[in-house]
C-alpha cells in the first residue's frame, strides 16, 4: 500500500482517518499533533521548567523526545526527567535502565526517586500487604503524590506526563462509570501547591505513538508492568477498542465530549481551594491526603512521613 500523501510505502493506517502514512509522514503527524495541542491548550509558555515523568515506557520516553526536540534550543525553556521506582522487583530495574539512557543520550538531567525511600514501603510491599485491594489502586496515587513532590521541590512549572489518546478516553470513561465529576471538572484546572500537568501526547493514539519510537530508533521498554492485570483500566481499555474497531474515531469523540463536559463544569462551579495533609504537607482536598490514608499513617508519623 502507496502512502496517501506520496508514493513511499506505508507503514501505517489510520482508519479513523482513512490515510495510509509512510514513515516521513507518520513522523510529521505525530509531531503535526503534539504541537497543535501544547499550542492550543497552551501548555509550554516562556520561561518553564518543565519536569517530565519518565517511565522508560513508549510513551514517556516519545514524550521527553518530541519536548527535547521542540524546544532545545529555547533558553528560556528547561527539561529535566523524574522517574518512579515504586520497587516493582524484575520490572522497574530495567525500565529505570531505559530511562538512564534516554536522558544521557538527549543531555537532559534524571532524577530517580525511590517510593520506599519516600514513603517507608515498596508497591511490591504493600501489595503484599493488601492482596484484596490491588496494588494498582496504590500505585496511581503514590506516584502522583512523588512525582509532584520532585516537581515542585526542583522548582518546576510544568509537570508533563505521556498519557496518549487511549489514557486520555480510557480515563474519561473510568469517570463516568463511577460517576467522578469532581475529577471530570479538574482535567484542565490549575490548583494551588499542585504542578500543573501537561499531557502533549494527548491526541496521538498508543499505536501511532509506539510506531513513531520504532521509526525513530528511540530505546523504548514495551513490557507490561506485572500488576496492569489488576486494574479495572484494562476492561474499560477492551471495551473502547472493540468499539474502536467497529467506529473508527471513536476515542476523539470520548475526548472531546471529555474536555467539553470539563468546560462546562468548570463554568458552573466554583474553584477547589486546596488544603495540606495533617500528615505530610502535600495539598489535598480533605485534611488527610489519600496517599496517606492509604498507607495508614497516623498523626504520629509526621515526622517520618516529611523525612
Amino acid at each position: 500500500m502507496k502512502c496517501s500523501k506520496c508514493n513511499m510505502d506505508a507503514v501505517a493506517h489510520q482508519p479513523y482517518s482513512g490515510a495510509h502514512l509512510c514513515r516521513k509522514h507518520l513522523i510529521e503527524d505525530v509531531e503535526r499533533k503534539v504541537k497543535k495541542d501544547i499550542r492550543q491548550l497552551q501548555m509550554v509558555e516562556k520561561n518553564d521548567s518543565i519536569a517530565v515523568a519518565l517511565s522508560g515506557g513508549k510513551d514517556s520516553v516519545v514524550l521527553l523526545y518530541l519536548l527535547h526536540k521542540l524546544f532545545s534550543k529555547r533558553p528560556d525553556i528547561t527539561l529535566f526527567a523524574v522517574t518512579i521506582d515504586e520497587g516493582i522487583s524484575g520490572y522497574r530495574e530495567h525500565t529505570i535502565e531505559i530511562a538512564q539512557k534516554v536522558t544521557d543520550m538527549l543531555g537532559i538531567q534524571l532524577h530517580v526517586i525511590s517510593m520506599k525511600g519516600e514513603l517507608g514501603k515498596s508497591l511490591d510491599e504493600v501489595a503484599a500487604e493488601e492482596r484484596d485491594k490491588g496494588a494498582c489502586s496504590f500505585c496511581g496515587v503514590f506516584r502522583k503524590k512523588l512525582l509532584n513532590m520532585t516537581a515542585r521541590k526542583l522548582g518546576a512549572t510544568k509537570l508533563a506526563v505521556g498519557h496518549n489518546l487511549d489514557d486520555e478516553a480510557q480515563t474519561a470513561f473510568l469517570n463516568v462509570l463511577r460517576g467522578d465529576v469532581g475529577r471530570m471538572s479538574r482535567m484542565h484546572k490549575k490548583q494551588q501547591g499542585l504542578v500543573y500537568r501537561i499531557k502533549p501526547l494527548r491526541s496521538v493514539p498508543e499505536k501511532e505513538v509506539a510506531l513513531y519510537a520504532i521509526l525513530q530508533n528511540l530505546p523504548v521498554d514495551f513490557s507490561e508492568c506485572p500488576y496492569a492485570h489488576e486494574a479495572m483500566r484494562g476492561e474499560v481499555r477492551d471495551i473502547i477498542n472493540s468499539i474502536e474497531v467497529k467506529h473508527p474515531g471513536t476515542k476523539y469523540s470520548i475526548l472531546r465530549g471529555s474536555d467539553e463536559t470539563a468546560r462546562l463544569l468548570n463554568i458552573a462551579q466554583q474553584d477547589v481551594t486546596l488544603s495540606v495533609c495533617s500528615v505530610c504537607g502535600e495539598p489535598t482536598a480533605a485534611e488527610v491526603c489519600q496517599s496517606c490514608r492509604l498507607l495508614g499513617q497516623k498523626q504520629d508519623m509526621v515526622d517520618f512521613v516529611k523525612g
